[in-house]
């Protein structure tokens, strides 16, 4: 199966050529492709060499003292590759090695020439607890998995790509959406869109679904602190997955005896792996979100293809005339906030919904955060008079900017608000347009 190239490596090469450039601490879930797109951007360099601290004599280079340049020396001469500022050196699975995550510190402060970047698939669960990274002395880039233009660099539909990107998409819009549809429907997992790419046979990549539920679950016990978590994060792994975009209750989560305080940790320690998040609301209309943590908040996975999978909605999706029609809409939501997710590669990147504090249970599905505003984002389809969340939070927001998703084709909306009475720009956006939201905000918020 042929390698598709990924948006993270031009924030690669922008990172390589800064000038007060710092180790690289490539952050992630497992089997995001974290080592592939590694192996990728080392192709610019002279030279490349790739330790595994799974590996105890490449692990052993490390245990040093500290001495950087007898590391150096040492990784040199056990590679045969001379480590100089030609040269990309990547630390996989670091997490193995806690002398290696200190010396990223020498390595910025006495060869800062050399280019660094390290990751490890279960290095979130290690972070924090078991050691942490030199404050200051590195620097962080997340990888999710693949987005929806990723998808279409994969499938080499290189046209209908161009077509979204010079603006002209109205004239395949349908063409479009059944893109979009198949996205959705296979997810993001960089392994499921290779093999889909090779063999078009959306049957065949189920067995990668299972492969990698089973390996996040033989990671419990690398996640969990004790036998009780364990059991708690198996669980969730096994019924989780159904209550996906939905608002949850800890206690008795998924049919369990399990009470608040001990699910909320088992959550936190998934949510530290990457594989979920939880998503907590606020009643907040400009930065900086206060987020509720008293209220309940929302369930996004990893990733929507495993959802579908694992919550038996595939038939279902495949067959759909509309996405939004599919699992009560929820699986248009997930996709929807997984696609939100995948616009940038910065650090600490969190998701937020609204609600308004009172009894009338409106709620705005997702926030996104553009240049200090606030923007509301629906994942609707009807009239704009349904809309009735929506008009709540604009009848409050300091902006006049809403932005509604469907499975139509791109239009403007000028709404007047019955609440307030402020007119306000609704952007209905077709789903194949969210990762361009940035682009599409700044020609109406600057």
């Amino acid at each position: 199966m042929s390698e598709f190239k990924r948006k993270i490596l031009y924030d690669l090469e922008e990172w390589r050529v800064k000038d007060n450039r710092k180790p690289l601490v490539l952050r992630g879930a497992r089997q995001v492709g974290k080592t592939t797109i590694v192996k990728m951007f080392a192709k610019q360099f002279k030279g490349f060499i790739s330790l595994n601290l799974e590996i105890e004599k490449e692990r052993e280079l490390f245990l040093t003292g500290m001495d950087v340049e007898k590391t150096i020396s040492k990784i040199s001469f056990y590679s045969g590759v001379l480590l100089d500022s030609g040269v990309l050196l990547f630390i996989d699975e670091i997490q193995n090695e806690p002398q290696a995550v200190q010396m990223l510190r020498y390595f910025y402060e006495q060869h800062p020439e050399i280019c660094v970047i390290s990751a490890g698939s279960l290095l979130e669960s290690y972070v924090g607890r078991t050691f942490s990274f030199p404050v200051g002395r590195v620097e962080y880039m997340y990888m999710y998995p693949c987005s929806f233009y990723e998808y279409m660099e994969a499938m080499s539909e290189n046209f209908d790509l161009q077509t979204i990107y010079e603006g002209n998409h109205h004239f395949i819009h349908e063409r479009l959406m059944d893109h979009f549809q198949t996205y959705t429907l296979l997810g993001g997992m960089p392994e499921v869109i290779q093999q889909y790419a090779s063999t078009k046979n959306l049957r065949e990549v189920e067995s990668i679904y299972s492969t990698l539920l089973a390996s996040y679950q033989d990671d419990v016990e690398k996640y969990a602190s004790n036998k009780t978590q364990m059991a708690i994060i198996r669980h969730i792994l096994q019924y989780g997955w159904a209550s996906a975009a939905e608002i949850i209750t800890f206690e008795r989560f998924a049919g369990s005896t399990y009470k608040s305080r001990e699910m909320k940790e088992a959550f936190l320690t998934l949510q530290k792996s990457m594989l979920l998040e939880t998503v907590y609301p606020t009643n907040s209309v400009r930065m900086p979100l206060q987020e509720q943590f008293s209220k309940h908040p929302k369930l996004f996975w990893l990733d929507t293809g495993i959802v579908n999978f694992v919550a038996t909605v595939r038939d279902e999706l495949f067959g759909a005339k509309d996405i939004q029609d599919v699992y009560r809409g929820r699986i248009a939501e997930h996709i929807v906030g997984q696609e939100l997710l995948t616009i940038s590669n910065m650090p600490n990147l969190h998701r937020s919904f609204w609600f308004k504090n009172d009894k009338s249970e409106a709620e705005v599905d997702l926030l996104y955060v553009y240049n200090g505003y606030v923007v509301p984002v629906e994942v609707k389809s009807g009239v704009n008079s349904r809309l009735k969340s929506l008009q709540s939070y604009m009848a409050v927001c300091p902006h006049d900017v809403a932005v509604r998703v469907w499975s139509k084709p791109l239009s403007i909306d000028e709404v007047k608000n019955p609440i307030s009475g402020k007119m306000f720009r609704l952007i209905n956006l077709p789903f194949y347009l969210v990762g361009l939201l940035p682009k599409i905000l700044n020609s109406y918020l600057g």
